[in-house]
């Protein structure tokens, strides 16, 4: 009696960690769904595509750019992506105004880029920020970041799951400012109709398309009545349209607040171009921190791919210990924007089972790999993805 009690209580046993690692497994394998982050495009994008092949504009940048950049080749080249790289030097260097000419005919003559942080020099009110001009010379208007929580990454908070999504040409980027007297700075936030139409449709649009649930208008319309009154107006009138999508709004503060309190309550986060920038870095910091989240901007023609936070590194240059997630993330979102989605799940999901499955982590998420050591790793699972394809 006591041989068959013991052997049913193996057999239980042993159907409980079957099933503990089958819930296990489903749920890294949910994460790693969820860590090939959604692109969408509009209708009318522009693509430079011959033989089979797509030529992207490539823009280094300052600080970590250029290395992350040869890594990305050398990614592409394993993986043969049919992508070809057109790089263009652009850097924060006043010499550099010609290179910005170049830069905007070439992402005009193929329609995508793959962009390093450009370094803006806030100590000089005669240079103007690259990052901004390429925007406004491009009409990005849509800026998209989608943060969600990774396994194994350390952090505050776990099950977030949000998408920022901000208006990237106008409001208090419209650069113009003037000193009046001394002493005196006056500087213009624009707003206009048409920008605010647009960045709204775009964000219901996306609720839609990928099936989230809620979007959250963030704004100041209680000081700034005019400008952040339009545009609260116009959300508000805008979610009339898509009944099926929940629609809040909440002052930047709050929103700022309620963000760092209890994240998970936030599903797309919609808001002018100022505070989309500020609660962009937020909600990458609540993730993370800036080593892991790539940033989308879209236009009605052209798109340009780049880490989260614009983030130089300039500190971490040619140490080896710069996460290189953030921007490999970026190249397979412009992937998975040109439609090359099989060679972007591979380099994502190669990507994660080093982030999670080896869990080699830089320095600034708390581990004390190099880049070196997670691209390495990254070819291997790579290796491993391209074998199951071809089996």
């Amino acid at each position: 009696m006591n041989s068959v009690m013991g052997a049913l209580t193996k057999l239980a046993q042993s159907a409980a960690i079957r099933s503990t690692r089958a819930a296990s497994s489903a749920a890294i394998q949910n994460d790693m769904q969820r860590f090939r982050s959604p692109v969408m495009s509009t209708g009318n994008a522009l693509y430079a595509r011959y033989g089979g092949r797509s030529t992207v504009t490539v823009l280094a940048g300052d600080g970590i750019g250029p290395e992350m950049l040869k890594h990305v080749t050398k990614i592409f080249q394993f993986a043969n992506v049919p992508v070809d790289l057109e790089e263009v030097p652009l850097s924060s260097q006043p010499t550099a105004e010609e290179d910005l000419d170049q830069a905007l005919t070439s992402i005009r003559r193929n329609g995508v880029a793959l962009k390093g942080n450009i370094e803006t020099k806030f100590d000089d009110p005669t240079f103007v920020s690259r990052n901004m001009a390429l925007r406004r010379e491009l009409d990005l208007y849509a800026n998209v970041l989608h943060c969600h929580s990774i396994p194994t990454i350390p952090s505050r908070h776990k099950d977030i799951d949000m998408v920022v999504i901000r208006e990237n040409t106008e409001g208090e980027y419209s650069g113009l400012e003037h000193q009046t007297i001394e002493g005196v700075v006056e500087s213009l936030k624009v707003t206009t109709a048409e920008n605010i139409e647009r960045i709204c449709r775009f964000a219901f649009d996306y609720a839609i398309k990928y099936g989230r649930k809620k979007v959250t208008a963030v704004h100041k319309a209680n000081i700034q009545k005019l400008g952040d009154g339009l545009f609260l107006q116009m959300a508000g009138d805008m979610a009339k349209e898509y009944s099926n999508i929940e629609f809040e709004s909440m002052i930047v503060d709050n929103a700022s607040m309620q963000l760092v309190k209890r994240p998970q309550q936030f599903d797309i986060m919609l808001m002018p171009n100022l505070y989309g920038n500020i609660i962009s870095n937020i909600a990458c910091g609540l993730v993370g921190g800036p080593g892991l989240v790539s940033g989308m901007n879209f236009g009605e023609k052209y798109a340009v791919f780049e880490t989260g936070t614009r983030n130089t590194g300039s500190s971490l240059a040619g140490k080896d210990k710069a996460n290189p997630t953030s921007f490999i993330r970026a190249s397979v979102d412009m992937l998975r924007y040109l439609g090359y989605s099989v060679h972007a799940d591979i380099i994502s999901d190669s990507l994660f089972r080093v982030l999670v499955e080896d869990r080699l982590h830089t320095p600034d998420i708390g581990g004390n790999s190099s880049t070196s050591q997670m691209i390495d790793a990254l070819f291997r699972h790579m290796e491993q993805e391209i074998k199951k394809q071809v089996v």
